[in-house]
């Protein structure tokens, strides 16, 4: 099988060494610096001079970019001259309205277009262990999986096009989210006297520590149950207020801290003083106008395949 790879940088040409590595790949390279692909044309990989051309003759291609501008461009470009039954995966980090776009262009071209952004970073790449977050056909997905095997652990198919985005974006912006909190959470503990590894040490071990980062919305949250808490609201109200108190006395600006506080003042004012802590998520949900209520029985099923492929 001829198998396109376009954009060498830091993450795409780790991807496209492992994917060269597949049985019965034949790798077609391109980069906007052809320097970018000496290595792997060296190992045997063949060197195309233009997302066209490189189109011509390729049953699957991927495409790994900076940004929606680059994916509309180099999608275009590749559109003019890939064959009906192809297959083209876009794996950059792109908004969700440009990969519906390129779906529909593809579509009317006959060829089939996927997204599936990556999560694991330069290391993850080189070492093969990184998440796919594929959105589309699932049969498309399907007959591509070995080829997002050779790159990736964990290519799981999320729902249809434009959910691998949206997956991939959730993501990123609930680590980065998580980045600010901790900052105030060392910030604050640190200039209260407490040692920054002591601190670390310390709460990895407590009941957020010992999890995995998402999994506490698995309690409450996503099954749509709060009157049987874990920890009362009002409780977690008090915690909360007595953290913000701390920053306070030691002059650290608390605002992410803040901003948690008054969500949950406001659900104590709805009389949520006896729920679940997590019912002030509730808040968020009806201002987007968003319910959530997922299957136990399901929701289980994925904490029990541990996220394996």
């Amino acid at each position: 099988m001829r198998v396109g790879f376009i954009g060498l940088g830091t993450m795409g040409a780790s991807m496209a060494a492992n994917l060269a590595k597949a049985p019965d790949v034949a790798l077609v390279v391109h980069d906007v610096r052809r320097e970018a692909a000496d290595a792997l044309v060296s190992n045997g990989a063949e060197w195309a001079a233009s997302p066209q051309s490189l189109g011509e003759g390729c049953e699957v291609v991927f495409t790994s970019l900076p940004g929606p501008a680059e994916v509309k461009a180099v999608g275009a470009q590749l559109l003019e001259t890939l064959r009906p039954g192809s297959v083209l995966i876009d794996i950059s980090t792109n908004s969700v309205s440009a990969v519906r776009e390129l779906h529909a262009a593809g579509a009317e071209k006959g060829v089939h277009v996927l997204d599936a952004p990556i999560s694991g970073g330069p290391r993850g790449a080189a070492s093969r262990k990184l998440a796919f977050f594929v959105g589309g056909d699932a049969a498309v997905f399907d007959c591509c999986r070995p080829l997002l095997a050779a790159m990736g652990d964990r290519p799981i198919r999320v729902g249809e096009i434009g959910a691998g985005s949206i997956a991939k974006l959730a993501h990123n912006l609930s680590g980065y989210a998580l980045n600010v909190i901790m900052a105030e959470v060392f910030a604050m503990g640190s200039k209260a006297g407490l040692d920054p590894l002591a601190l670390f040490a310390a709460i990895r071990q407590g009941v957020h520590g010992r999890r995995r980062t998402y999994d506490g919305v698995t309690e409450q949250f996503l099954i749509n149950s709060y009157d049987t808490p874990a920890f009362q609201l009002r409780l977690a109200h008090k915690d909360v207020s007595l953290a913000c108190a701390l920053g306070r006395e030691v002059g650290v600006p608390m605002r992410m801290a803040a901003l948690t506080l008054e969500e949950m003042t406001e659900a104590l004012g709805r009389g949520w003083g006896q729920r679940d802590s997590r019912s002030a998520m509730l808040l968020e949900l009806e201002r987007a106008g968003v319910e959530i209520e997922v299957d136990r029985a399901a929701m289980q099923a994925v904490l029990d395949s541990d996220g394996a492929p």
